[in-house]
C-alpha cells in the first residue's frame, strides 16, 4: 500500500485529476460494454408492448449517459498519455477535450445510423407488381378460382394467393408475371 501512496503523492494535480476520472469511468465503460453484449439493457418480459405513433424521439442524441461515460474515459486516458509523453498540461487538456468530444460524436453517430437501419419487416404486397414467379396451386381462367404463386417480394420468397384474367388455366409450375393487386391481398397474374 505504501507503493501506491508514494506513486499517488508523486503525481501532479492534473495527473491526479485524470487518474481520478480514468479509473471509475473505465470500469463503468467496461460494465456498460458487458451489459450491452449480454443483454443488460433488455426490457423485462412483463413489460407491456406498446407502439406510440406520435413519439418521433430525438433524431441525434449527443448528451446521453453512454456518451458521457465514453467522453470521460477517453478524456482521462488521453490526458494521462499526453502528460506522460511530455506535452504541456494546457495542450494535454485541449487534446483530451477534443478526443473526448470526438468519441462522443462517433458514438452518437453510430447510434443514430443504427437507429436509421431499423427495417420494417411488413410485406408490402404492391411491391410484387411486375415480379416474376411460379404457380404453386393451379388457377382457373377468367378468375374462376384462387390459386397460389411463389414469388420473391422484398427479398423473401412468399407464397401468395393469385387469380388470372387469362383465357386458359395456369397450371402448377408455370411461370407468371404479376400485373396488379386486388383488394390489397390477391395478386392478379398472367402466364409468361
Amino acid at each position: 500500500m505504501s507503493n501506491f501512496n508514494d506513486w499517488w503523492e508523486g503525481l501532479s494535480l492534473s495527473l491526479k485529476m485524470y487518474w481520478g476520472l480514468a479509473i471509475p469511468f473505465t470500469l463503468f465503460f467496461i460494465l456498460q460494454l458487458i451489459w450491452s453484449f449480454f443483454g443488460g439493457g433488455d426490457v423485462p418480459d412483463d413489460t407491456p408492448d406498446a407502439e406510440i405513433e406520435a413519439d418521433s424521439g430525438v433524431p441525434f442524441q449527443f448528451f446521453t449517459l453512454k456518451n458521457l461515460v465514453a467522453f470521460f474515459t477517453i478524456f482521462s486516458w488521453t490526458g494521462i498519455a499526453c502528460i506522460d509523453s511530455g506535452i504541456s498540461e494546457t495542450v494535454s487538456l485541449a487534446i483530451a477535450i477534443l478526443s473526448g468530444l470526438a468519441m462522443m460524436t462517433i458514438m452518437a453517430s453510430i447510434f443514430y445510423f443504427l437507429g436509421k437501419a431499423n427495417a420494417d419487416g411488413t410485406m408490402k404486397i404492391k411491391k410484387a407488381i411486375g415480379g416474376i414467379g411460379e404457380v404453386y396451386l393451379t388457377m382457373q381462367k377468367k378468375r374462376g378460382s384462387v390459386g397460389k404463386v411463389q414469388i420473391k417480394v422484398q427479398g423473401a420468397l412468399r407464397t401468395l394467393e393469385a387469380i388470372t384474367d387469362d383465357n386458359e388455366d395456369i397450371p402448377t409450375g408455370k411461370m407468371i408475371t404479376v400485373k396488379g393487386v386486388i383488394n390489397n391481398s390477391i395478386l392478379l397474374v398472367t402466364a409468361n
